[in-house]
């Protein structure tokens, strides 16, 4: 087996543990909410810190970190657009276990958008694009110099300045896009400076050279967890207001196109991949879009595989 084969699925590996932690810190930090709110102390949607006594949120923070601490190392071994769609697990972890502990109940259709879920990561897995384009930190940082990808990132500080100033004052605590938004948006390149991160260890844990030690990787770390931070604080107040079943589905969608956005104008892992992987890779993630709006549309709707077969049975009779 190949030096190239070895790092994509050790990355893979990372990436699918990551998804199952940090879907599971969705419930757990969900589940401390509600205990606050519950308390009757001011909510983290008002500006409240009371979750910052609550054991649990602590927990739910140490599994996110494990989580986001796998992620980190899989881009250092494998496709940020490898990476980034493979968290639909974590979509699939917080609805089975919403289901379990939050008495957010999942039914048939949510069933079927979490099999879907499965399917079209495995299909985005087996299409995806399998090794780096770029393979030394010196070679990632002439990219983020990048006047495409400098113009990104303007955009995104621009869009999420005026949202912030703007829409979270009226609309932050009825639309659930506006924090998922600022979320996603600060996410798409805290994706691209943990990568060049986990690439500089990597260069220096395997190689002769020391990039830890380039002023650049500091700056890169720093705004890393910078992005992380504000992440965090958008994601506990739409966790606040929302439901978790929402929550998770429609920041997955979000997220993972504007990382995929970013991840090509920056990796350009797409341009040497054959048609009808491209081709598979977008049928793939269609089918993961698929499934989390599944999730997220249907959740209120009491049905089940009984209901079916009933209704059938009725039809049947009319006929």
């Amino acid at each position: 087996m190949t030096d190239k084969s070895d790092s994509f699925f050790i990355g893979l590996s990372l990436a699918v543990s990551s998804s199952i932690f940090i879907g599971s810190s969705f419930v757990i930090k969900k589940s401390a909410l509600i205990k606050i709110s519950a308390s009757g102390n001011l909510r983290a949607s008002a500006g409240g810190f009371a979750y910052l006594k609550q054991w649990t949120w602590w927990l739910g923070l140490a599994t996110m970190a494990v989580g986001e601490g796998a992620n980190l190392l899989a881009y250092a071994f494998t496709p940020a657009a490898l990476v980034t769609p493979l968290g639909a697990l974590s979509v699939l972890v917080a609805a089975v276990l919403s289901s379990k502990f939050l008495q957010e109940k999942l039914n048939f259709i949510g069933k079927m958008g979490c099999f879907l879920c499965i399917i079209g990561t495995i299909i985005f897995v087996i299409h995806s694009p399998k090794s780096e384009e770029i393979q030394t930190f010196t070679e990632l940082l002439d990219k983020l110099s990048n006047d495409v990808f400098i113009s990104y990132v303007a955009t995104i500080f621009i869009i999420s300045f005026i949202i912030k100033i703007v829409f979270v004052p009226r609309f932050g605590n009825t639309n659930i896009s506006i924090y998922l938004f600022l979320c996603s948006a600060i996410g798409s390149l805290t994706v691209v400076f943990c990568k060049a991160v986990a690439l500089a260890i990597k260069e220096t844990i395997t190689t002769e050279i020391n990039s830890v030690q380039n002023k650049s990787f500091w700056l890169l770390l720093i705004t890393s967890i910078v992005c992380i931070i504000i992440q965090m604080n958008y994601l506990n107040k739409s966790l606040d207001i929302f439901n978790t079943s929402v929550v998770t589905p429609v920041y997955y969608v979000m997220f993972t196109v504007l990382v995929i956005i970013a991840s090509s104008i920056l990796f350009r892992e797409w341009e040497h991949m054959k048609s009808t992987d491209i081709l598979g890779s977008f049928c793939g993630f269609l089918v993961v879009v698929t499934a989390v709006c599944m999730l997220n549309m249907f959740k209120d709707v009491q049905i089940s595989f009984k209901d079916l077969n009933f209704n059938v049975r009725n039809r049947r009779t009319l006929v």
